[in-house]
Order: structure tokens, then sequence, then C-alpha cells
């Protein structure tokens, strides 16, 4: 996997993150006035939010309800003691959420996150409410794939790239081309052949100029697609012109007629291509969803669903890309026999954690301690390295998403190798029966041990 490959992968597990915990904020209510949200965007000195906070606690202190002064004095202190771990503000900004929040059991619980974004967030924020406020996050989630724009009229050309809410020109240059009408005392033809020419040149230096920009390292495209933009007819000349990339002409998304050239041009493009831009995830989506369902379809037995076979999988190392829906409903449990201290680790929808068998031992029907709990999704987010596949995170917007979540479990994988899991469960409960086997044996051993009165050691085996 190349580093740009990888580099994406890493970026789309901090989506996730970042979307479960916006989720997780969300449904937190407080007592009071006791919750504060706090942004501090790049390049902000940490000393102003110190004195920010300080003139907030003494404002706070005039607050007559005691309970709500308290609760809003603690979370000031705790912002504060949070900011005292970092002597600058970090590169990508700095989110920080304090506050005290009612469990489900209607117990208090004090919340303290604080963590840099994986890209900056340029918004500045300090609210205390009695709910965490969230919606600055979702500049974080917006898609982050580049989009390329090459915007081109008579009188120059613009090279542009749009990523989530940035945009930014990359390079323009203007042209003078002559017009139509001709001049006197010129040839006709003669004029004709120089405009022709001239022209010619210019969409050669415009696609020389997009190969330049959009395919720096001479492999490929630094950008996801490419939309192209102009009054007149040059945008499709260059769409035509054996001079411009096949590599940038095959991901074109979009061609458009604006009204403008230049940074106004660039503007208008970039409001009119935005179902465009939407849909680009998407397909890339379906086109993933589809080789899961090509291998399906043709039973060429590389491929798993449901937990419990993508898990087998896993463990032999076979899946390529492991492909699961983010909003899988299934949480890890690891339980213990207190008895045998034996762990078991189980898979467990919501419906399935209602019934009391699963936190049962199935022999004794001691109930079983738990260990640990985590989301499913979560910890194959933190552990799918291990097992060497991609990881690829699904919606259910599309219409094969959709079959693939209600068809297929929310998770599954397309394998390097065909592995046959009837075959697999079958050699699996041999092996047990034949462990049992030998724990009978090893037991009627000892019992001839004890009748005869001698062992192995005694004829040298």
């Amino acid at each position: 996997m190349s580093n740009k490959e990888q580099d994406e992968q890493d970026q789309q597990i901090e989506i996730f993150k970042v979307k479960k915990l916006i989720k997780n904020l969300q449904a937190a209510r407080g007592n009071g006035t006791s919750m504060i949200s706090l942004i501090i965007p790049p390049g902000d000195q940490i000393s102003r939010v110190n004195k920010m906070l300080s003139d907030e606690y003494g404002t706070a202190s005039n607050i007559k309800s005691r309970v709500n002064r308290l609760s809003v004095l603690s979370a000031i202190t705790s912002t504060q003691q949070r900011l005292k771990l970092y002597n600058r503000c970090p590169k990508n900004g700095l989110v920080i959420y304090c506050g005290t929040v009612i469990t489900e059991d209607g117990k208090e619980r004090k919340v303290n996150i604080d963590f840099e974004p994986f890209k900056p967030i340029n918004t500045s924020l300090y609210l205390c409410d009695n709910k965490f406020h969230t919606e600055n996050l979702n500049d974080l989630l917006m898609d982050d794939e580049a989009f390329g724009f090459i915007v081109m009229d008579g009188n120059g050309c613009l090279y542009g790239t749009v990523q989530g809410s940035n945009r930014e020109v990359l390079h323009k240059f203007s042209v003078d081309l002559p017009k139509k009408h001709g001049r006197g005392g010129q040839s006709a033809l003669r004029f004709a052949r120089l405009r022709l020419e001239k022209r010619h040149n210019y969409v050669r230096k415009v696609a020389e100029l997009a190969t330049q920009l959009f395919v720096p390292d001479g492999q490929k495209p630094n950008v996801q697609g490419i939309v192209l933009a102009g009054s007149a007819d040059f945008k499709t000349e260059l769409m035509r012109s054996d001079l411009f990339d096949p590599r940038l002409c095959k991901i074109v998304v979009k061609m458009i007629d604006v009204s403008y050239g230049g940074e106004n041009g660039f503007n208008q493009a970039i409001e009119m291509s935005a179902d465009a831009l939407a849909n680009v995830k998407l397909m890339k989506e379906k086109k993933l969803l589809q080789k899961y369902m090509d291998e399906i379809s043709q039973d060429t037995g590389k491929y798993c669903f449901m937990v419990e076979d993508t898990l087998k999988a896993l463990e032999l190392g076979a899946v390529e890309d492991l492909i699961v829906w983010d909003n899988l409903d299934v949480n890890r449990y690891v339980l213990r026999n207190q008895s045998t201290s034996e762990e078991t680790i189980l898979h467990l929808t919501k419906e399935q954690e209602s019934q009391d068998s699963y936190f049962r031992d199935a022999t004794s029907g001691t109930e079983l301690e738990t260990v640990e709990k985590e989301p499913f999704v979560e910890w194959l987010a933190n552990n799918y390295k291990n097992f060497g596949c991609n990881l690829e995170f699904v919606t259910d917007r599309s219409s094969e998403g959709t079959q693939f979540v209600k068809g297929f479990g929310g998770i599954g994988g397309i394998l390097r190798w065909k592995v046959d899991f009837v075959e697999l469960g079958h050699f699996e409960e041999a092996a047990a029966l034949d462990h049992a086997a030998d724990d009978d044996d090893d037991d009627d051993n000892e019992e001839d041990d004890d009748d005869y009165g001698f062992d192995d050691g005694d004829f040298a085996f």
C-alpha cells in the first residue's frame, strides 16, 4: 500500500472516531449550565485563553444558585487544568469539552475531553451551557477529498482545488487571443490561420500546466476529480484535445458553463458542481460494494460476511478489504469465569445483550464477569492493521449499501484466497471433540498408572 493510500485510510479512521465522539457528546446532558465547549483555532495564544477563563471564573462566582455556581466553577477549573497540559496551541488547533453530565441511571459523572483535530479547525468558540456544542466539529467531517478546477476562457485560465470547506488558487495566467474580426490590409485566410494557431497554443499551455499541477509525481493525480469550467467552447476543445493528459481526462466529473473567468468563475463553478462532487464519494463506495457483490454472484469463495465468519477470515489473514457499515450496532464483550479464570469473547447485538444466557457459563450456570465492553466497530478501527487488511467504511445511503447492511449484516470482506467456512466449522468441531477425547484418555492413563504401579519412565519412553 502506498503512503498516500495509508494516509487516506488513517484519515477515514479519524473521521469515524470524530463522528462517534460527536454522537456521544450530543447525547450528553448536564444539570444547569455546567458544560463547557472550547475550541482554540491554530496560531492562537494559550495565555489569552487562560486569561479569558480567569475572567469567566470571576464572573461565575456571582451566580446566585449555589449548585449552579459550584458546577460552573468546577467546569472552568477542569478546563484550566486541561490547558496546563499544553505549552502552545497545537498545529491544527485544540478542542476541549469539560463538564458534569447526568448518566442513564441519574448519577453525575465528570467528563474531560481534550484533543488536537486531525486537520485545522478555523473556529474560535467558548460556550457554557447545559449541553456540549459540537456544530463546529462537523467541518472536520466534510469530505476531505480534493477536487481540481480548471476555469478557462478567452482572457486566461485559473487552476484551483477545493478540499472540504477550503478553496485554494494554485495558479492563473492571462492570455491575449485575437478576436474573429479581420484587420485592414491582412489576408482573411492568413488571419484565421494565425488565430487558430494561437488558440491551439493556448489549449496546449493549459493542458501542460494541468499535468504539472495535478499530476506532480508523474504517476497518479493528486485530486479525486476535475471540473472543467469556462465560457465559450475552450473547455470542450481541451477535453477533446490529445494534449490533455489521459489520466486527468479519465477523472473529469463535470463540465460547466460559467459567466465569468478567473476567481469569480471559480466561485461560480464551485456552487454549480456541488452535487457532482458529493456523488464522487458515493460512487467510490458503490464501486467497492459492486466488487464485493461480484465475488458473491460469481461464487468465487473469496468473500465473507456476518461477524463470525469475518473474524475467522481475519484470524487466517485472508481478508484483503474489510468492509464495515459505520453504524454497525454490535458490542464486543470480554467475559471471565471467576471460578476457572477462563476468558470468552462475544460479539452481541442489542437484542442479544438483553438475553441472560450469554452472560452465564453453559455448564455450571455461574454468572460471568464483564471484563471489557466496547463497540465492535471501534475495536476494528484500532486493531485492523494487526490483520494486514484495508478497512473501508460504508454508509447505507446507496442501494448497494442498504443491501449490504440488511442482507449481509453490515460487515464483510473481500478475501485474498478462497476459504470454505463450512469445512472450517467442521474442522473446529472435530478439533474440539479430539481435545475432549484426549482429556478423557489422560484421565484413563492416570487410573492405569495407579492400578499397575509403574509409569512410562520404567520403559525408557
